[in-house]
Order: C-alpha cells, then structure tokens, then sequence
C-alpha cells in the first residue's frame, strides 16, 4: 500500500520483470531474512559510544552497510545511499529509533506464519511464485521497495504503538507509520503483486483493480487486510462511493481515490480507491462458483471493464 510507501506494480508488466527478482516456485523455499535487523541494532549500540560523528557514521558502515546481505546492498542503492544519510535519519528521529527495536525484533518470530500464507496462495493458485523477503533497517522514508534480490521491507516503518514517541515525526511520517503485526498482511499483499498479470492501468477502474485485488486475495490467504480500516466508511457510505466511484473510473486521475492523505477530507478517509477495489474482486469472488478460477481471475483481468461489470458491485451484493 503506497501510503505506507511500497513501491508496486504500476504498468502492464510484473514486478518480477521490474525488478529481475529471482522467484520460489514452492513457498517452502522462500528465504525470509532478518540478519540486517540484527547488525543494525549490533552497530546502533556501539555507536551510541561515540559523540564524534564521523566515528559514528564509520561504525554504521563497517558493522552494518558493509555487511549486508544482498537485500541490503539492493536497499542501500535504492532508498538508504549511505552511512551519512543513515546517521542523518537517526540524528533526526532518536527517539523514534530508539524505541522501534523491540518491534523489529519481532520480525523474526513471523516467518511461520508469512511462509504459511504463501502455503495458502499457492493452494489456491498452483501458478503462484514467491519473492525472497529481507527485512531492514533504513532512513524512515520507505516501507518497502523490489529489487534483484526480492522483496525489501524497511522495518523502522512498523514501529508504531501506543507508546511510541510522536512529538519529533513529521505528520506525513506520523499517518504512515504502522505496527508489527500488519507486517504478514503486507507481505501477503505484496506476493499478489509478483503474480498479477494485467495490461496497463490507465484508469482509475483499472488501478482499484490492480490494489484492491491485492487487498482482496491478501486478506484471503493471510487473514488481514492492510485496508481493514476503510471497510467502517466504505459500509456506512456504500452508495455514495458506488456513485462516485463510477462517476471518475473511465478517467485517469486517481488522485481523490489513492495516495490522497495530504488532501482528503477530514470527513472521508484517504485512499478509498483500495477500499472499492477490493468490494469489486470480493463481489466477483462470491459470485463465482469456481473460486480458484475467481481467484485466477482476479489476477490475470484482461479486461477491466468486462470484470467491473462482471463482478455485480454496482448492485452492492456483498458487502
């Protein structure tokens, strides 16, 4: 969910051929990495010695850039660029970073049920083809990018609970910001992406399709949806979004429907565009008798008109 800043799928061609990721055909062979986390918090100690900050962003490098794991190099090249900026981050939010290593230390422990997920897709979609996961630790500015060596998940960005010190973030950064535990439904969502097949979205119907799918058949085999909370609104003002929503699907401006956080109304919550795509793939779902055929479906529309319509959302069936 690009609110939570992860890069997805934005033409007519996978991540996987964005990315050149290498893919896992069997979810049992997928690698779920954490080491990075822990050299993190290994160099953030012994650099917490230092007042010099020179000394500092040398430790950051040594213990921590320099021996990463390929994800990390991916990582490094695509959002940290180096030990200074790192440090910079730091500098700028220590009392954010300071508490986020209880959270992040958690990651480790939610592999089983990440891998269990890709277990339930590939039941559902023997088609299906898993990325390699790296959790990491970055300059609080992306929750997770693709590169060569799979999917890349900035752990600071899930820090977040009810005890977590706000006064030093920014309010982007304070809306963004989410907890551990949402980190299986993200990566649930995040696999759909790897295996969506469509033509190139152009419309405002064809990009709630290409998230809300993913919302949908994420929630499907993980159990959570990483728009859970847009389903209080979407239930109480059915009718009006139908009526919007069809009103603006044929243009292609999405930016009252998507990544609209900084601009929407306090009265509608941002990024409801997720929230009608998934009511469309979950309509056509519960529809369909065949429900691995729904689900294939869902990830291979080659018409988005035909599925909209196909789906039976304008008359709201489920809901």
């Amino acid at each position: 969910m690009l609110k939570i800043l992860l890069v997805v799928l934005l033409g007519g061609i996978s991540v996987f051929a964005q990315s050149g990721a290498q893919l896992n055909r069997d979810p049992k062979t997928v690698k779920f990495v954490t080491s990075d986390v822990d050299n993190f918090w290994a160099a953030y100690d012994i650099a917490a010695k230092e007042t010099d900050r020179s000394k500092r962003v040398a430790i950051f490098q040594s213990q921590y850039l320099d021996r990463g794991s390929a994800g990390l190099k991916d990582f490094i090249r695509l959002r940290i660029k180096s030990a200074d900026a790192l440090v910079t981050s730091i500098d700028g939010l220590p009392k954010y970073y300071a508490s986020i290593r209880p959270s992040t230390l958690e990651l480790k422990r939610m592999e089983k049920r990440m891998r269990k997920s890709f277990a339930k897709f590939k039941s559902i979609y023997p088609d299906a083809v898993f990325p390699d996961v790296y959790f990491l630790v970055g300059i609080a500015n992306t929750g997770g990018t693709t590169g060569p060596s799979g999917l890349l998940i900035g752990a600071e960005m899930y820090g977040k609970t009810k005890h977590t010190p706000t006064e030093e973030l920014p309010d982007w950064l304070r809306f963004v910001l989410a907890g551990v535990e949402q980190v299986p439904g993200i990566v649930a969502h995040e696999s759909c992406h790897y295996n969506q097949n469509l033509p190139r979205q152009t419309t405002l119907l064809a990009k709630a399709l290409q998230e809300g799918g993913c919302d949908f058949i994420g929630e499907l085999i993980s159990g959570q949806n990483i728009n859970d909370k847009l389903k209080i609104y979407g239930g109480l003002h059915a009718a009006e979004l139908r009526r919007d929503f069809t009103d603006a699907m044929d243009k292609p401006d999405i930016s009252n429907w998507f990544y609209n956080a900084a601009t929407a109304s306090k009265d509608r919550p941002a990024d409801l565009g997720y929230h009608v795509g998934y009511m469309i793939a979950l309509n056509y779902y519960h529809r369909a008798k065949d429900k691995r055929q729904a689900v294939r479906d869902i990830l291979n529309i080659s018409d988005f008109r035909k599925f909209y319509a196909d789906s039976g959302y304008n008359t709201f069936e489920k809901s």
